[in-house]
């Protein structure tokens, strides 16, 4: 069928139309995020400030609301991200270098644990960490937003490993070379744009992990911003607008910078064309 026919014409139209109401949609809340930033007297509906400011951002701006509570995103999402990636990687070599009947039910049992629903879970995770006396301990809770993230990552880094040709490692073996060896110096280094983006999804997945910090952490000082967020909601309704888009647009900000990094230290898509050719 021709676009050019009259059928056609409308199945262009109509398409045009429903990714014009998608877009809308995306639109409208990061419209009224950036127009609330600025606005004195922010609500809910999206128009424009009759007066344009920064006084939220510079409300916002202050170590109790943003910097203590984004350092400790970043320390858990970094932190679970590291370790994650790290524990994939080493789950996922055997996974993608040996063929056993054991691979695929493996797989499927942790890509099963992914479907559990973390509300479920926190009950006996709870009691688990009061036995162990780990309420209230970053690193506790950073481990355990890792292993929930595991089942994921070794699912994508074994699809990623397995891109790279095994060749490289069997001739790095004829000259002595150790099977942690190859992982580190020739599997690794020809993945990293499968470990960015494996590295990139955790963080992102920790970045905006309400539920897990709320329960765990305690501490004023040890919440991240995903749970501080809080503060901009004020008793019996009242929600401070103006503050909250602006602490919005800035919890934002470091993973933008983040993907843009990545993306710009990966050296394009080509890792692979240098081993193979050698």
């Amino acid at each position: 069928m021709h676009m050019t026919s009259p059928r056609g014409r409308t199945m262009r139209w109509v398409s045009n139309v429903v990714l014009l109401v998608i877009a809308v949609c995306f639109a409208v809340p990061l419209l009224w995020l950036v127009l609330a930033s600025v606005d004195t007297q922010a609500s809910l509906s999206v128009k424009i400030p009759t007066q344009f400011t920064l006084d939220n951002f510079t409300q916002v701006l202050t170590p109790e609301l943003s910097f203590i509570p984004l350092a400790n995103s970043l320390l858990l999402s970094g932190g679970t991200a590291i370790v994650t990636v790290v524990f994939a990687l080493l789950a996922a070599y055997p996974l993608s270098r040996y063929k056993m009947r054991v691979n695929k039910p493996f797989l499927y049992s942790i890509l099963f644990g992914t479907g559990l629903p973390i509300t479920a879970m926190m009950v006996p995770v709870y009691a688990l960490f009061v036995s162990l006396n780990l309420i209230d301990n970053v690193w506790g809770c950073i481990f355990f937003l890792a292993a929930t993230s595991l089942p994921m990552a070794i699912w994508m880094a074994k699809n990623f490993m397995d891109s790279v040709p095994i060749s490289l490692e069997e001739a790095a073996w004829t000259d002595g070379a150790s099977m942690f060896t190859t992982l580190t110096r020739i599997v690794v280094p020809l993945m990293r744009p499968g470990i960015a983006v494996v590295f990139i999804f955790v963080f992102i997945q920790a970045w905006g992990n309400f539920f897990v910090p709320f329960v765990l952490l305690l501490s004023p000082d040890k919440v991240p911003a995903a749970v501080s967020i809080f503060n901009f909601f004020g008793q019996n309704g009242a929600v401070a607008y103006g503050q909250l888009a602006a602490f919005s647009i800035v919890y934002s900000v470091p993973v933008i910078a983040l993907y843009v990094l990545v993306s710009r230290g990966l050296g394009g898509g080509n890792a692979l064309a240098g081993g193979i050719k050698g």
